[in-house]
């Protein structure tokens, strides 16, 4: 990462708001900008959040059909810090069951039925019980058993020459994944193309996503692989029938798994069919797609703010703080979905049971009544209280072995020379905040020698 480096485009596009009236809907086409895939393929539109935190903080936003997926009823948007924490630590409220927690309802009862037994998608006390199965991987104690392997392999990530910088950061947290979850290394690109498939389908480029290799696969991968059903427009990427190819290889992997993995751990919680393949989803998902959009997007951050790189080499110790700048700054994930338990008002607004209510990590995480100079990254900055692990009942499991990954690649990174070589690209994904390509050039930074004292 050069001092030289252009500033290179950073995910701070200005963005506008529209007029909202008295019943908390904006008025015009650009209220649906917060909802449609195609605004984020462009910039996360904070100076349109930033509007609505002033004068809606809580409003309605529709959801017109986009492509193959129909139109959907509308929700209730969450835009400040303050209402946004309040609605992720009332589950009593806000229920995460009753819906789910995509913004797209599921397209079936059966389907939404299916879902409901992830633990994403629980209220307490079922979420509990389905979390203490699983918790005893991801303490900071398992995560520091764990912490000298991830170091090693980050440093192996890098070589001079150009290349994909997506590309190569997926690496790191699909490989802890596979290790943490039991899966072959043989299989693991199978965990990146399921990730794929189910976080970026919205996107064309990703939504039929194929990269593993077959004949390099175990046995069960290349079953699994033979029961991949054919992608068909409409058809939710999150149904059971969509991931056919991934339950079959849950399966097949439980009848012989690791026994300190957390495959293990889910055949011992005694859980049913369908929590268990909901688990075995939701890790193999969430627990690499948010490091392969948060690392790329880290480093595009600091490319952008050469000040504080530069800062940031010269005082290394702020390393911890500076990653969870990266994540303020650069939310993996741009929000989530509850539906109301019951009438009842939320920024002044009166929301009716059955409701869908949307909170925004992007927003909250700029919110200048809990971060000065909120657009302003700060690899120093303390406090640093931000969402995009989420809060309350469902505070992110993977929160400590995610910053151990980000601190593997990020201190390593401090001996490199990174220059973009093109244009970053987008996911297209209102979920999501990814970059689909970071192309740059690596080269090993030399030591400086120092005159004695």
């Amino acid at each position: 990462m050069s001092e030289e480096t252009p500033r290179p485009p950073v995910d701070d596009t200005p963005g506008t708001a529209s007029p909202v009236d008295d019943t908390g809907h904006t008025q015009g086409d650009l209220r649906e900008d917060v909802f449609l895939p195609s605004t984020y393929e462009r910039a996360v539109p904070y100076e349109l959040f930033a509007r609505l935190r002033r004068e809606a903080p809580v409003c309605r936003i529709p959801e017109p059909a986009v492509g193959p997926w129909k139109e959907g009823p509308g929700y209730w948007a969450v835009f400040r810090h303050a209402d946004v924490k309040h609605v992720l630590r009332t589950p009593e409220d806000f229920s995460s069951h009753l819906g789910a927690t995509q913004i797209r309802d599921p397209d079936t009862p059966a389907d939404l039925e299916f879902v409901r037994a992830m633990m994403l998608n629980t209220d307490p006390p079922a979420h509990s019980r389905l979390r203490r199965i699983v918790a005893a991987a991801f303490t900071p104690r398992a995560v520091r058993a764990l912490e000298r392997e991830i170091a090693e392999r980050a440093r192996g990530l890098f070589a001079e020459g150009e290349c994909d910088f997506v590309e190569v950061a997926a690496d790191l947290p699909v490989w802890t994944l596979a290790h943490v979850m039991g899966v072959p290394d043989r299989d693991r690109r199978l965990l990146y193309d399921w990730a794929s498939r189910v976080i970026g389908y919205q996107d064309a480029d990703y939504a039929g996503l194929s990269t593993a290799e077959t004949d390099a696969l175990t046995p069960m991968g290349r079953q699994a692989v033979a029961r991949r059903p054919e992608p068909r427009p409409g058809v939710n990427p999150r149904s059971r029938a969509a991931l056919a190819d991934m339950f079959a290889y849950a399966h097949a992997l439980a009848v012989s798994p690791p026994g300190d993995s957390v495959m293990s751990a889910m055949l011992r919680g005694g859980l049913t069919e369908a929590e268990f393949e909901n688990m075995f989803f939701l890790f193999a998902v969430a627990g690499n797609e948010t490091l392969r959009n948060g690392i790329p997007g880290g480093l595009l951050t600091l490319l952008g703010h050469p000040g504080e790189l530069a800062r940031l080499r010269e005082d290394p110790s702020l390393l911890g703080p500076a990653v969870e700048e990266m994540l303020r700054f650069w939310p993996p994930v741009m929000d989530f979905r509850r539906t109301a338990t019951r009438d009842l008002t939320l920024g002044g607004q009166r929301i009716r049971r059955g409701d869908k209510v949307v909170v925004y990590h992007a927003s909250a995480n700029r919110d200048p009544s809990v971060f000065p100079d909120p657009d302003r990254f700060d690899v120093g900055r303390a406090p640093n209280d931000h969402v995009s692990f989420g809060a309350g009942p469902h505070l992110c499991l993977g929160a400590h072995l995610a910053r151990a990954q980000m601190r593997a690649v990020f201190g390593e990174l401090l001996s490199w020379d990174v220059t973009l070589t093109g244009a970053p690209r987008r996911l297209t994904s209102n979920f999501q905040n990814g970059l689909k390509h970071l192309p740059v050039r690596l080269r090993r930074r030399r030591a400086v020698s120092r005159p004695p004292a």
